[in-house]
């Protein structure tokens, strides 16, 4: 009795066993072919083929007008204010006198230089002089020894090269005269007068603290503006440019880049560039900030595709490549963006075919069929 019990229950726990197995790989079945299925599925996406192309945008910043040569004028030696010439807003020319200086020991500095340069000349006159008697006297044998010959040269020589060296010292002191005189280096405009009548001008100590005058070239500036460094492949030399100013809201005025840095300034990030502006009639003054516009254009060789092309995710850009209707994610830069239309940098090639409306649902990977778009 025992015997049949325990076969009764292996013989029904076997069953319920295989019953069960066979339940679970039939539902199975059904789940491995649906997913299946979802795999295989083919669906419809419109491609265009890649182009090349050219775009262009506006790019405005501000920028600032400077001197195109700006300059502060400092005593060269201690001295007294003792005239001035120009004040705030005078128009110089170059090498015209703005103050006169006066500096008493100066003045008898170059007394005793001219005194010691007469007693020198009358020196090395005289020693010149003895040593010619007795060259012409030694011609007569046995007259003058050979060593008070030798004697009278050297003693010429030496009054010579003091001579020189008492000249040397005169032109310095006359130099330092000069520097008495406080003149334009270049044409332009007083901005700045720190200076008055008497007041005490040096190289060191008290009134060397602000320069005597600040001096502006105003009829050329230049304008002055750091370009982002995304934005520099864009901008070339001789590019032209427009910009307006505050105080002439109404006003255009345009100039071309003349000069750029080659370097990206280590705090903004940005290259700086500088436009030459001719200011004859001194409408624009020095530090005036700008408004300033810019053309930027893409070169004519690079890839344009529509901004619905474009899958910007968490990870990565990329754009949709069809071949052979198998889809390929292409990791592509963002490069200019205007009016629906991006600039793309990546591994592409002209004619490649690129799905129109891209997302991440488009697998890569999988089977696709394709619908060329129409054109507008």
């Amino acid at each position: 009795m025992i015997n049949n019990v325990s076969v009764r229950k292996y013989y029904f726990t076997a069953t319920t066993t295989m019953a069960l197995a066979v339940f679970l790989i039939g539902c199975q079945k059904p789940r491995e072919e649906t997913e299946q299925k979802q795999v295989t599925v083919t669906a419809t996406v419109e491609v265009f083929p890649l182009q090349t192309g050219r775009i262009s945008t506006t790019m405005r910043i501000p920028g600032e007008l400077i001197s195109y040569r700006e300059v502060d004028l400092y005593a060269k030696v201690s001295s007294f204010c003792k005239e001035l010439f120009v004040d705030v807003g005078t128009e110089v020319k170059a090498g015209e006198l703005l103050a006169q200086m006066e500096a008493p020991e100066i003045v008898s500095q170059l007394a005793s230089a001219n005194a010691r340069v007469e007693a020198l000349m009358a020196m090395a006159t005289a020693s010149k002089a003895n040593y010619d008697r007795l060259l012409e006297t030694s011609k007569t044998p046995g007259t003058i020894s050979q060593n008070d010959l030798d004697q009278a040269l050297g003693k010429s020589n030496s009054d010579n090269s003091q001579l020189e060296a008492g000249k040397s010292a005169q032109k310095e002191i006359l130099a330092m005269q000069h520097y008495l005189e406080i003149r334009a280096p270049f044409s332009g405009v007083i901005s700045v007068r720190n200076v008055n009548p008497g007041a005490y001008v040096g190289p060191t100590g008290k009134g060397s603290d602000s320069p005597l005058f600040t001096l502006n070239e105003q009829k050329k500036l230049r304008l002055v503006v750091y370009i982002p460094e995304a934005n520099i492949s864009y901008l070339h030399q001789h590019d032209e440019i427009h910009f307006s100013v505050k105080a002439y809201p109404n006003d255009k005025f345009a100039s071309k880049v003349k000069r750029l840095a080659g370097a990206l300034d280590k705090r903004l990030r940005a290259q700086r560039i500088e436009m030459d502006v001719i200011n004859d009639n001194k409408k624009l003054l020095p530090g005036m900030i700008a408004e300033v516009e810019f053309s930027l254009a893409t070169n004519p060789d690079t890839y344009i595709v529509p901004r619905s092309a474009l899958v910007n995710s968490t990870e990565r850009v990329f754009v949709i490549r069809i071949t052979d209707h198998k889809v390929e994610w292409v990791d592509v830069k963002k490069g200019m963006e205007r009016n629906g239309e991006v600039e793309i940098f990546g591994s592409l090639n002209p004619g490649d075919r690129l799905v129109t409306i891209a997302s991440e649902e488009i697998r890569s990977g999988a089977s696709v069929s394709v619908m060329e778009k129409k054109k507008d």
